[in-house]
């Protein structure tokens, strides 16, 4: 009896050793050197983007990164979307308002009244619907390039900064559909923001 019953341990052990070797090699491979081999990878091919995509100022300092949005308060440089968590990276997503739920009205409207309040010189039926509208992550970095043309009578009337000027920098600023058909032309905030502060110090 106490044999037969030997034996029948013998394979359930062999079973939990294979299983703890197993598990032991996985969890090198997968937690250790996918990890290490794949950021190594990421650095030498594409650095930039393994880093977060940081932007830095004329500085060298980091400033952002061209993935996530800011918000800009000052009236002098361009604003960018309408953001319900404020831009915290950490909570990125939206309220997902249907467009009959009386926040999402408010929210519109209370927009729509700072337009009015700061760029008396463009009327609203002007005003691009990305300006007041929040994105799916509510991180958007970027804006439309006529949302930011239509900034510029603003802009220019407060910095003294011609407006064929900031028009010039916000067309060098416009990015093209990626590989000619994907998404929409668009112009990222902080970065044409960064080249305006460049140009405010002259």
């Amino acid at each position: 009896m106490n044999k037969s019953a030997s034996a029948g341990q013998e394979p359930a052990r062999l079973s939990i050793s294979v299983a703890i070797r197993v598990s032991l090699v996985f969890i090198v491979l997968c937690g250790i050197v996918y990890p290490l081999l794949s950021t190594g990878v990421a650095q030498m091919l594409m650095p930039g983007r393994a880093n977060g995509s940081l932007i830095v100022n004329s500085k060298g300092e980091a400033v952002g990164s061209e993935l996530i949005g800011q918000s800009f308060t000052d009236p002098r440089l361009f604003q960018g979307r309408v953001s319900s968590i404020e831009y915290k990276a950490e909570a990125s997503g939206s309220n997902n308002y249907a467009p009959s739920n009386p926040e999402l009205q408010k929210r519109t409207e209370a927009s729509i009244a700072d337009w009015k309040r700061n760029n008396p010189d463009v009327p609203v039926s002007q005003l691009p619907i990305d300006l007041i509208t929040n994105s799916g992550s509510g991180l958007d970095p970027h804006i439309t390039p006529e949302s930011a043309h239509v900034q510029v009578p603003r802009i220019s009337k407060l910095t003294g900064l011609p407006a064929d000027q900031l028009n010039k920098l916000v067309e060098a600023h416009t990015e093209g559909r990626s590989l000619g058909i994907f998404g929409e032309p668009r112009v990222n905030v902080l970065v044409l923001n960064l080249d305006l502060i460049e140009l405010l110090k002259k």
